[in-house]
């Protein structure tokens, strides 16, 4: 409102300015007339010739700032006309002129054209990034599989060599069969096309349930495991949230070694739930933690082939808690462990 106010006075100021320039130049060019031939007028004609000649004055320069502006305002249409064509041929290097005062239209037009280049432009950056991460994922896991499928052509491997080529092959088509499978879940989360039935159940069976399903694992690492959950239920799409905690369990037993310990608390705070996945292993160095979120990224690549891992398993479950309005954050330390928190609304 103020803004605008001032705007105006600006306005008239101008015009009053400009009005009066105008004017004071028709009486001194009418007085230096006169004087140079000699003429005397009485007051009333004299003034009318003042008022007329700087009305033609004043309209003159009206007409001439008006054609400026014009004149200017159509080069910038042309330069928003040629950005528009180059962000349609995929090109979308451009800025358009913001030297605007604020809230004018053309001002907020090209402010528009430049937030649409620049965002078009990081979604091309992340396509392209997205290919070539899945193009890496794939091609890993088919070299393998070519080169042990080539070693099987030796007749003279024994059986346990053959056998072993086999188990690799093996692993690896099932991990090209998860990475596919991932691919599609995150591809239908994003286009929000994942089938999604929130239904009131028990929190806290569907935890103890999935840790004791991951009872092989434990104990084929020799875990120590820590549970303290409340009763609680959510109205949430159960498949969907099993996926979160069956990641981020399979998370903590990965990246904690033989003979560690991992936590399952589960409780209620105020108007939200929350759930505390916790371990003592190896961590996440600090740099890496704003990551970790992101598609196929990886704090280890080296480490997190050897587990199997694709690097899309906190994507995932990162988009499912939003479609469930809730958050996900991690507290991490290099050899001293990782906390997943999540928050979601409390029933």
């Amino acid at each position: 409102m103020i803004k605008r106010f001032l705007q105006q006075v600006y306005y008239i100021t101008v015009g009053l300015a400009v009005l009066t320039g105008c004017f004071t130049v028709a009486f001194f060019l009418t007085s230096f007339i006169y004087g140079k031939i000699g003429l005397h007028l009485s007051l009333l004609p004299l003034s009318i010739i003042n008022l007329l000649l700087g009305l033609f004055f004043t309209f003159l320069t009206t007409y001439f700032i008006r054609r400026r502006h014009s004149l200017w305002y159509m080069h910038l249409f042309d330069s928003m006309i040629q950005a528009m064509e180059q962000i349609a041929r995929g090109d979308f290097d451009v800025k358009v002129n913001e030297s605007f005062r604020d809230n004018e239209p053309f001002g907020n037009l090209a402010k528009s054209v430049n937030k649409m280049a620049l965002e078009l432009s990081q979604m091309e950056r992340m396509r392209q990034e997205f290919i070539a991460n899945v193009s890496h994922e794939i091609q890993s896991p088919l070299t393998s599989i070519r080169g042990f499928a080539q070693a099987l052509r030796n007749d003279r491997l024994d059986v346990e060599e053959r056998s072993h080529y086999l188990s690799i092959i093996e692993t690896e088509s099932l991990r090209l069969s998860k990475l596919s499978d991932n691919l599609l879940k995150l591809a239908s989360l994003e286009a929000q096309n994942m089938k999604f039935e929130p239904r009131l159940y028990r929190l806290d069976k569907q935890i103890r349930s999935l840790a004791l399903a991951s009872e092989p694992q434990w104990l084929d690492k020799q875990l120590y495991l820590q549970v303290e959950l409340d009763e609680l239920g959510i109205t949430g799409d159960e498949d969907l949230l099993s996926q979160v905690w069956t990641n981020l369990m399979h998370n903590a037993i990965k990246f904690t070694p033989k003979g560690g310990t991992v936590r399952l608390d589960l409780h209620r705070q105020g108007d939200r739930i929350e759930v505390k996945i916790s371990d003592n292993g190896i961590g996440i160095a600090e740099e890496d933690q704003i990551h970790i979120f992101e598609r196929f990224y990886k704090a280890d690549p080296s480490r997190e082939r050897s587990t199997g891992g694709s690097g899309l398993g906190l994507s995932i479950s990162q988009k499912i808690l939003e479609l469930h309005h809730g958050t996900i954050t991690v507290q991490s330390q290099l050899g001293a462990g990782t906390t997943f928190t999540v928050f979601l609304p409390a029933q």
